[in-house]
């Protein structure tokens, strides 16, 4: 490494900076943290020259500078990146200041100089076209708005602001490192590995931590991960109340993760307290910002951080580094680049000092340093090449700006990108013009990653997913567990092992941290009013709705045909209701009507066997038949009404019904209109009457009134045919099937008219049941109609009462008895004189002659 220290100038209002140079065609810039702080009292232009005295030697960051040097170094060396151009350098250390930060980067763009030497080709010295850093997201934001302005590249290795991927503001920003907002995305999905939903957030309080909390408060929700259950703010003063206060909140919190987005020095005075408090059964996570920080891994503060899950720079390997750094060596006649920042390293690392030590450097005290000292030979984390973060940021970002370079430089003249066609110069070259080209950068690291940037000059992120394992003998090693990553095909990428994660907890498991139990199948969430959206109450889900998947955040309706389980986890088919054959009810209704047909056909096969006898002649034997066919259609036709509707049935049921029922009544009719008629022709004059009610009247007029019934349900098929129908507002977990009339006036007229000559059949009955006669079927037949009128009448409130299946029970039961009441009452009698007392089955006894009672 080439170049010098910069002396302090005669020049009034000038001010002075520490840093190393190397002379080059094409010059980079960099700005790293070498010292902690400076020592002088005012930062404004005096009239005296001022040079900052840096105390507190930073040994990575100086580290970082020099793999800037190292990568500049390798890349003049390869024949083919940027062939017959030298690479030059100037890096400044910010001292870990925003005002010298912020005049270095000024310094690096506009030169500090005297006057300007102009060569013969009228060509001023070159100044850096690009810039490497800043390392703190508050210098990269303050110094990027004026880079911005000149559109001077600013590729930086650590600022992770995601405010800074605003291309708006920031046009010439590019970074090697992921933004918080990624960051973010990266815990998120870590919570939502394990379930962590409810979690505590501590953050600094400077651009890091607030734009971090903001990414947090917008991505983390119920479905992005969780909740935060307190956020609070780490101040850079030791106000020991406000730690308290803190750790106070976590310790009362149920969140049992807590989220660290701060620098590590802002998290000593924090766990002095946790200690302090003994607040222990914390996971913690860390951000990038501390989780490597050896200063926390000490065996003090291991029982309380012990396990801890940290998000941390991509690690890489750059081949020739360390013996790059074992190459530095101090040259107090500044002959060399190292300057006063090696000999300061170098007392640092040898704890030395040079006699005569250089003036405001050292302190007084301490061994002579001879400028020979073994570097192999002394334990420093500067040659720790194993773990190389930062300083792989520092390697790809300035390749990234090398090979935007090489590819400006290549440019065909006359197919350039710029106006009028042109290309970048050599001798006048322009950061805009880099600017350009940097934004197409893509290429492969040697440790195998991508670069290439994307709209907001973001690099593709990645990061380590670290764990802090406490070996048994007391040794602490923080170890890689995972990583997570995008990619261009697969997107945001999560990987963990999870068989290497040290959990620093009894049950050796990682632990629950949620607000509310998440709730299982069958429930819904029901936030709490005034929490987090974290904290819900588990509602179960009413009938007829689900949740088939835990923490369900409404439930759904089941379809129509189906209905929710008793867990209220799945729906299933509703159960179909209907009057079935397989049912006590059905099969009652079924043998009952089998039971009547039997019977019919048991009386009927009596009738016919003694059809010349007396009884049987007496009371009109043909329409006997008829009426005994007629209710064995009627007790056959309930069977329409037990079964599966279907549409036919439906249809065939009350047709059948009105049908027999009317052919069983007219019969009935016309016995009694018989009955009255003979009853005139025996009186004088009245041999006339009988003409009219003949074998062939008797039959025509059954025949008009049976089919007056059936054009009555002619036309009610025809208009409104009954249907079947799924009922489902009887039970809600029920089908009910059932035939709907179709129209209300068809099925009331078609029982108006059986009832119709239901009551005229009982009124002539009763009129003529005085009759003198010693076997008046018109008491039998009164009798029949009482019975049968009763059934019916009571029929009518019943069926509209009765919902569903029990509807078609009431009108069967209805059929069944009324049939049973005719079948009875009008045959009963006439069987029991034909097989019981036979002797009364006599014309004399029907005439009544030789009988003391008249």
């Amino acid at each position: 490494m080439a170049g010098s220290g910069i002396n302090p100038l005669s020049r009034d209002n000038m001010f002075h900076l520490n840093g190393m140079r190397k002379p080059g065609d094409v010059v980079l810039g960099g700005l790293f943290e070498m010292h902690f702080g400076p020592i002088y009292p005012d930062l404004s232009f005096t009239s005296e020259p001022q040079q900052p005295d840096c105390h507190g030697f930073d040994v990575l960051g100086f580290r970082q500078a020099q793999t800037m040097a190292f990568a500049i170094d390798e890349i003049n060396r390869n024949s083919h990146l940027l062939p017959n151009v030298t690479l030059g350098y100037s890096l400044y250390d910010n001292c870990d200041q925003l005002g010298i930060g912020f005049r270095a980067a000024l310094s690096l763009t506009s030169g500090q100089e005297e006057k300007v030497t102009l060569h013969e080709t009228c060509v001023g010295t070159p100044l850096v076209l690009g810039i490497v850093g800043e390392d703190s997201s508050t210098r990269s934001i303050a110094i990027s708005t004026v880079l911005g302005l000149y559109r001077v590249p600013m590729v930086s290795y650590f600022a992770t602001c995601s405010c800074l991927s605003d291309r708006q503001k920031f046009p010439s920003f590019f970074r090697m490192i992921p933004s918080d907002a990624f960051q973010v995305r990266a815990m998120i999905q870590i919570l939502k590995y394990f379930g962590w939903t409810w979690a505590g957030l501590l953050i600094s309080g400077n651009d890091y931590g607030l734009h971090a909390a903001r990414s947090f408060q917008t991505d983390l929700s119920p479905s992005g991960g969780g909740c935060l259950a307190y956020t609070e703010i780490l101040t850079e003063g030791n106000d020991p109340a406000e730690i308290r206060r803190i750790v106070d909140v976590m310790r009362k919190s149920t969140a049992r993760v807590v989220i660290v987005f701060a620098h590590y020095s802002e998290m000593i005075n924090l766990m002095e307290e946790v200690v302090r408090q003994n607040v222990t059964g914390l996971q913690w996570m860390a951000s990038e910002a501390w989780t490597l920080a050896s200063v926390l891994q000490t065996p003090h503060l291991m029982p309380y951080l012990g396990g801890t899950l940290g998000i941390a720079i991509r690690r890489g390997e750059i081949p020739g580094l360390r013996e790059f750094l074992l190459q530095i060596r101090p040259d107090l006649h500044h002959n060399n680049s190292y300057g006063n920042d090696v000999v300061r390293f170098w007392e640092f690392t040898f704890q030395c000092r040079f006699a005569p030590p250089p003036a405001g450097w050292v302190e007084a005290g301490g061994a002579l340093c001879t400028g020979h000292e073994d570097l192999e030979n002394v334990e420093t984390e500067f040659l720790d090449i194993l773990n190389l973060r930062p300083e792989y940021n520092v390697y790809k970002a300035v390749y990234a700006l090398a090979y935007a370079i090489d590819d400006m430089l290549q440019c065909e003249p006359g197919r350039g990108p710029f106006s009028g066609n042109s290309c970048g110069n050599l001798q006048r070259l322009e950061p805009w013009q880099l600017l350009y080209y940097l934004e197409k950068v893509n290429f492969t690291t040697p440790f195998g990653d991508q670069v290439s940037f994307d709209e907001n000059g973001d690099v593709l992120p990645i990061y380590d997913i670290m764990n802090w394992l406490w070996l048994p003998d007391g040794r602490i090693k923080v170890q890689n567990v995972g990583e997570v990553k995008t990619s261009a095909l697969k997107g945001e990428e999560l990987t963990l092992d999870e068989d290497k994660i040290f959990w620093n907890f009894e049950s050796k498991e990682p632990p629950r941290s949620v607000c509310s139990e998440s709730c299982p199948p069958g429930t819904r969430m029901a936030r709490k009013k005034g929490e987090p959206e974290c904290c819900f109450d588990c509602i179960p889900c009413s009938e007829g709705k689900i949740s088939n998947k835990t923490d369900s955040m409404e439930c759904t309706s089941c379809p129509e045909d189906f209905w929710s389980s008793p867990q209220r986890d799945h729906c299933f088919p509703k159960k179909i209701d209907f009057l079935s054959y397989h049912e006590p009810l059905g099969i009652c209704l079924t043998a009952t009507s089998l039971l009547g047909t039997f019977v019919c056909a048991v009386v009927l096969g009596i009738f016919i066997y003694h059809r010349r006898t007396p009884i049987v002649r007496a009371n009109n034997s043909e329409l006997s038949f008829q009426l005994l066919f007629s209710l064995k259609l009627c007790f056959l036709c309930s069977l329409l009404f037990i079964g599966h509707p279907r549409h036919w049935t439906c249809q065939l049921r009350h047709a059948a019904f009105g049908i027999s029922f009317v052919l069983c009544v007219s019969c009935i009719l016309v016995k009694t209109m018989v009955v009255l008629a003979v009853f005139k022709a025996s009186k004088p004059g009245g041999e006339a009457s009988l003409k009219w009610f003949g074998a062939v009247q008797q039959r025509g007029t059954v025949v008009v009134l049976t089919s007056v019934q059936a054009a009555i349900c002619t036309a009610w098929l025809v208009s409104s045919s009954p249907a079947p129908h799924k009922n489902t507002q009887y039970h809600n977990d029920k089908i009910v099937y059932e035939c709907v009339v179709g129209s209300t006036i068809g099925f009331a007229v078609l029982l108006g008219y059986i009832g119709l000559l239901a009551v005229l059949s009982f009124l002539l009955a009763f009129l003529a049941r005085n009759l003198p006669d010693n076997f008046n079927e018109a008491k039998l037949i009164t009798f029949s109609m009482l019975i049968f009128c009763a059934v019916w009448v009571a029929f009518v409130p019943a069926y509209i009462s009765s919902p569903g299946k029990y509807a078609d029970a009431v009108e069967v039961f209805a059929i069944l008895a009324s049939s049973f009441g005719l079948l009875v009452a009008l045959f009963g009698p006439k069987c029991y004189i034909i097989l019981l007392r036979p002797e009364r089955n006599t014309k004399k006894a029907i005439m009544g002659r030789g009988n003391t009672k008249s």
